[in-house]
């Protein structure tokens, strides 16, 4: 064998080499990848569903019917305000101070929800706007109450109307026991995004 030969095969089994080299490197890289993909898409999971449990306590919060000295007191009163209205209007307001003292964590909630619905598609982001409804719904019902618990009936069948209609806002602006209907719906919540979640931090396909 000419030394040529030995020069030539001593190449081919140096290129060889590279190539098995680079095909490693890069299997290495590609599991790399995923192995970092995967832990950043558990510390989502873990975080939002942390944050969805931090909310479901935080509007258990907001709607408790124990009310605190000086809650309401932040509001501006109107001018034209009659006393009935002041009362009405500030014991209504207690769901918007309530809420902006815990909002941190609703704002950390809905700012994942373009992250989440990147990692994990669309149609999993229902739970977050679920859960904004909720919120909207108190706030409305905190703004009908703040008048109709100041508003005189003209009679007795006007009497009945308003009476039939603070009930149902206040269902919903207060915990309201066995017939709640604000309980049934956070559950719910909390039941879908754990079902979404749960199976990624466990590491299971969903």
């Amino acid at each position: 064998m000419s030394f040529e030969d030995i020069k030539m095969i001593l190449q081919i089994i140096n290129t060889i080499a590279i190539v098995i080299a680079s095909i490693v490197a890069i299997c290495g890289i590609s599991a790399w990848r995923k192995e970092f993909q995967g832990k950043r898409k558990i510390e989502l999971a873990e975080e939002v569903l942390a944050l969805f449990y931090e909310a479901r306590y935080a509007i258990t919060a907001i709607r408790s019917p124990l009310g605190w000295q000086g809650e309401g007191s932040t509001r501006e009163p109107q001018e034209d305000e009659t006393p009935l209205q002041k009362r009405a209007r500030d014991r209504a307001f207690v769901k918007f101070e309530r809420y902006e003292k815990r909002q941190e964590v609703f704002n950390k909630l809905y700012s994942k929800r373009y992250q989440f619905m990147a990692r994990f598609g669309y149609e999993k982001t229902k739970p977050f706007d679920e859960l904004r409804n909720i919120i909207i719904d108190i706030q409305c019902a905190a703004n009908y109450l703040a008048e109709i618990w100041c508003k005189v009936p003209y009679d007795s069948e006007d009497k009945k109307r308003l009476q039939k209609e603070r009930q149902g806002q206040e269902k919903i602006f207060w915990f309201y026991g066995r017939n709640d209907p604000i309980v049934p719906r956070l559950e719910t919540i909390i039941s879908d995004i754990e079902s979404i979640c749960r199976p990624i931090i466990l590491g299971r396909k969903k």
